[in-house]
């Protein structure tokens, strides 16, 4: 019933996008085409989805582990911007030569990443500020400190010559301090950056499936007193669960600046809307971790095939509500099946899930 009602839902999304692209005067057709030309048609176009698909994957294998600990965020545009900062201040401030320095700004991006994360947790703690509520609003701060950063000739503006226009961003990162990219198979380039991202999502995957962490952190998601009764202490899960996918926002950030899917620079608005994006693929893939794998690729052709369709006139923002109904056809049938199936019975209410600092 469950499968039935998802092609049903999708199919309706999709005639729901044909129509919408009639009636602005469009060809579903050859939007169809653009999307498949722009994400799949050749090697370039193959390279660019999967450049896409690396960060997506990243955020949505990090919102996976907070979810299922039973706390809900939703900074990750925050936390990917944050990553994108700190790996480049640690990129052209720190002197290093040679693989150390991509490793530094790896795990400098990750240590932002989960600070930013960190501090909600510290605000809940303290002053029991909801997290979802206080994780939302990081990310305008995250903007603002990164529109700062680029707009200060002493911090990380851009440095120009006598007579030149300074630019709101920062120099080009070292070469060192870029992904590098594999092989033609061919004509596809691969990047460190997926390779990376794929590792990472295995390892989590095994970590929530076959480790006693990963047990006490599906009981605390599921039900919070009955895993305190058993011992664990879900205060110290949770917000070590927030951290980690903290760290897996900022994760992406670094794959951001230093992959080729960007300038190589840090610029406002750099994130591109990553964190979002990779948050919908949690949700579209339930927060599994092997399903966020294909629906990062999913989305990573929308977006690659989304930037060819607006070359050919057509508004990204029909690109984003294709992708939204698609979300929607997705998500929302196990919802209303799961309605359907339950039972009237009263479910006892459940404490809420303490984050521990």
């Amino acid at each position: 019933m469950k499968t039935l009602a998802t092609v049903l839902s999708v199919a309706a999304a999709l005639l729901l996008c044909a129509l919408l692209l009639v009636t602005t005067g469009f060809s579903p057709a050859g939007a169809l085409r653009s999307i498949y030309d722009g994400s799949l048609a050749n090697g370039t176009a193959l390279t660019s989805t999967l450049l896409y698909t690396a960060p997506l994957l990243l955020v949505a294998v990090g919102t996976c582990v907070s979810t299922r600990a039973g706390v809900f965020s939703i900074g990750q545009e925050g936390q990917v911007l944050i990553g994108c900062f700190t790996g480049a201040w640690f990129a052209l401030r720190l002197a290093v030569a040679g693989p150390l320095m991509l490793v530094v700004v790896l795990l400098a991006a990750a240590a932002g990443g989960a600070l930013w994360a960190w501090l909600s947790a510290l605000m809940y703690r303290w002053r029991g500020v909801n997290v979802v509520v206080s994780t939302l609003l990081m990310v305008f701060v995250a903007q603002q400190l990164i529109a700062f950063s680029v707009g200060q000739a002493w911090f990380l503006q851009q440095s120009k010559g006598d007579k030149a226009v300074v630019a709101p961003q920062s120099n080009q990162i070292p070469e060192a301090a870029r992904l590098p990219s594999f092989g033609e198979y061919p004509h596809i380039s691969v990047n460190l950056g997926l390779i990376v991202a794929v590792a990472l999502t295995a390892l989590v995957a095994v970590v929530l499936a076959r480790t006693a962490w990963g047990f006490r952190l599906r009981l605390t998601g599921l039900s919070p007193a009955a895993a305190q009764h058993t011992g664990v202490r879900t205060a110290r899960v949770t917000a070590l669960a927030l951290v980690i996918s903290g760290a897996f926002s900022g994760l992406a950030g670094a794959l951001m600046l230093a992959s080729p899917i960007g300038t190589y620079r840090l610029q406002p608005g750099m994130s591109s809307n990553i964190g979002w994006d990779g948050l919908l693929v949690a949700l579209v893939a339930r927060n599994n971790p092997w399903l966020c794998a294909p629906v990062a690729l999913l989305f990573g052709v929308l977006r690659a095939g989304g930037s060819f369709l607006s070359a050919t006139g057509v508004p990204f923002y029909l690109v984003d509500v294709v992708k939204s109904l698609l979300v929607l056809a997705l998500v929302v049938p196990p919802v209303l099946t799961g309605l359907l199936r339950r039972r009237p019975a009263a479910v006892a209410p459940q404490p809420p899930v303490p984050v521990e600092v």
